[in-house]
């Protein structure tokens, strides 16, 4: 048989990956309080270490994360900014080929981004329109080596000031979208279609009064990972972000650490506040995973959840409070496990729903 007739390891790699997606490079803030929006970031152990020349946005790292402020006063951001409040108007993805990617993308049936100025990178031109009208970027140049931030002012003694700041964050695991009631398949199918997204794990979580659905989406690098949610009624925590944020857009940016005790317990010192989780779910770790070898009462005292099995390995995790309007983070530490830890979602819905029970937001018949 003809050597043709057997696909390259290349040609192989092209075929699952045929954009050539390589993980998240940035994801992008606006709102009508840019220093605030950076004093927070800073206070999570992120440092200021470029400015772009023409935009004036800020790029604010921690180990591979990169997060960019925008101070534009006019275009995308600014108009954002205005619908949503302090929000999250764009999200990244580095690709081998930024032209050949966003042709292929265009090709599959991504729509260009109607109006980009105002964007983060000024006259990039390789930008698609992504969840609830932001900004999907797609970059080749990454790293340290061809840096996409080289022609911006560099800050002097960032390094330093990073090394210094730093709480263990290294890199962006996921970001989780909220959409609206029937659009949970349109946006799997979109990240499905164009860039070969699959579906990783499907959720049905119910609380006492609300319910939600999840579909985690994971790209053919394994590396981009985007959970989708939807409100089974119209009283969830789901519905309660769409009308605060006044649309579909990223609900949690969710970053990795190898030591969660260490970095939660200094991000509590700074002045970071978390979400709760009830008291039971603590009594019950030693009975749901024997054996799983941390130490309780630490993951009590900082709120800290824990999943996963023997043969999947474990991950913790933990939220924040609302940071930017109804945007919140997540910590996470895996350990072996790549999921998303369904029994902590399930607390983490719990948690959300007997704030809104709290509130007044929804009521429960006794």
């Amino acid at each position: 048989m003809d050597d043709a007739t057997h696909p390259t390891a290349a040609q192989q790699l092209d075929r699952d990956n045929p954009l050539g997606v390589d993980g998240f490079e940035f994801v992008e803030f606006t709102g009508p309080d840019p220093v605030a929006m950076v004093s927070r970031l800073e206070l999570m152990g992120f440092t200021q270490t470029h400015v772009h020349p023409t935009t004036g946005a800020v790029r604010l790292k921690q180990g591979d994360i990169t997060l960019l402020v925008n101070r534009t006063p006019q275009g995308q951001a600014a108009d954002f900014a205005r619908d949503h409040g302090p929000s999250a108007n764009g999200m990244a993805f580095r690709v081998s080929d930024a032209k050949a990617a966003y042709e292929g993308a265009v090709a599959r049936g991504a729509r260009p981004a109607s109006d980009a100025n105002g964007g983060a990178l000024g006259d990039h031109p390789y930008i698609l329109q992504g969840i609830g009208g932001s900004l999907l970027y797609l970059v080749d140049r990454y790293g340290e080596a061809g840096s996409l931030y080289e022609a911006w002012d560099e800050i002097e003694g960032w390094e330093e000031a990073e090394r210094t700041n730093a709480v263990g964050l290294y890199c962006l695991d996921h970001l989780t979208h909220n959409v609206r009631r029937g659009q949970m398949r349109t946006w799997s199918g979109f990240y499905g279609d164009v860039f070969a997204f699959e579906e990783q794990k499907y959720f049905d979580i119910k609380g006492k009064a609300t319910g939600l659905f999840s579909q985690a989406m994971i790209a053919p690098d394994r590396a981009i990972r985007i959970p989708l949610n939807e409100s089974q009624d119209e009283n969830s925590q789901i519905e309660e972000f769409l009308k605060r944020y006044n649309g579909e857009g990223i609900q949690h940016i969710a970053l990795a650490t190898d030591d969660i005790f260490e970095t939660v317990e200094e991000l509590r010192r700074r002045g970071i506040p978390f979400q709760d989780t009830i008291e039971t779910y603590f009594e019950l770790i030693d009975k749901r995973l024997p054996g799983h070898g941390h130490d309780v009462e630490r993951m009590r005292k900082n709120r800290i959840l824990i999943d996963g099995s023997d043969t999947d390995g474990l991950l913790l995790q933990i939220f924040t409070q609302d940071t930017f309007g109804p945007i919140f983070f997540e910590i996470i530490q895996r350990k072996g496990n790549q999921a998303f830890g369904e029994g902590n979602f399930q607390a983490l819905f719990d948690s959300i729903e007997l704030d809104q029970i709290r509130r007044g937001v929804i009521t429960v018949d006794a």
